[in-house]
């Protein structure tokens, strides 16, 4: 376990800040925590470019006590304009090292106990991707599955620009990220609750309101179904779907703590950019 944090801060969270957008870049360059003790949860999509995640990481390190990061899809994307073309693994690392040089947390490093308000518990960022589990209904297989898709032209840029090398497959690479992860939480001490920080939510629900249902496909694997019952989760952190919201599932919190685009944040009442607190426990979470 790594070394704790207590004082009088909060644990906040944000996700899918996409800073390729000239609009949410200026909103990372306005965030500002609160007090000195608060603790920021990225829950993926900063960029596509290393050059802008690491802008991005480094300006919120600058700021907060602790930035904790879990990686979303598209830092994960081999995207052409990005100077960095390493591919799968070989991309994940330089990011995880990106974060080790301007000290941000990754699933790669030892859990840290948040002992401020609502503490302790342990913040587990996580790296498991999806495995074409959330089918679309009427299917039964990911190869009909993504016949459906493309019969209705939704399909995720990951099957272009997200590769698993060295594993045959994402969906490979989601099973061997879900096996050690699950083995790394499974050690953790008997009793204490858990912040689990996913860029895909751990369970389905969350993905029953999407405009399009089959795009569910890439959100997340059934194998983390029972997570939030089995590892005490205090509260599941994820982004991805463009959809903040609070629900609850079996009593457990779920918080998606996305930006999203421009032309999304453009059409809701709250403030773009808004940091969301996880702990202490906001008396008017919805």
């Amino acid at each position: 376990m790594a070394s704790t944090a207590g004082g009088a801060g909060q644990l906040l969270a944000i996700s899918d800040l996409h800073i390729g957008y000239p609009e949410n870049r200026a909103l990372v360059e306005q965030m500002r925590p609160e007090t000195d003790d608060d603790w920021l949860l990225v829950a993926g999509d900063v960029s596509e470019k290393a050059a802008d995640i690491r802008w991005a990481l480094k300006t919120l390190a600058s700021r907060f006590r602790q930035v904790v990061w879990a990686p979303g899809n598209h830092e994960l994307w081999t995207h052409p304009r990005d100077p960095v073309t390493l591919r799968g693994v070989e991309r994940y690392q330089h990011l995880v090292a990106i974060c080790r040089d301007l000290g941000v947390l990754t699933p790669e490093d030892p859990y840290p106990v948040w002992e401020g308000p609502g503490g302790p518990v342990a913040i587990a960022p996580l790296f498991l991707l999806y495995d074409y589990s959330f089918l679309p209904e009427g299917c039964s297989t990911k190869e009909e599955g993504l016949a459906y898709a493309h019969g209705t032209g939704i399909v995720c840029n990951d099957e272009f620009l997200l590769h698993p090398d060295p594993y045959p497959s994402r969906e490979d690479w989601c099973r061997a990220r879900v096996a050690e992860t699950e083995r790394r939480l499974s050690e953790l001490p008997d009793g204490l609750p858990t912040v689990l920080v996913n860029h895909y939510p751990l369970h389905r629900h969350p993905t029953e309101v999407l405009w399009h249902p089959e795009f569910a496909m890439w959100c997340g694997t059934g194998q983390t179904a029972d997570w939030h019952r089995r590892f005490r989760v205090a509260a599941m952190v994820y982004g991805h779907l463009h959809i903040p919201r609070t629900t609850h599932h079996e009593g457990v919190r779920f918080e998606e703590v996305s930006v999203g685009y421009p032309r999304e944040w453009r059409k809701r009442a709250d403030e773009p950019g808004r940091l969301r607190r996880i702990l202490p426990l906001e008396v008017a979470a919805r």
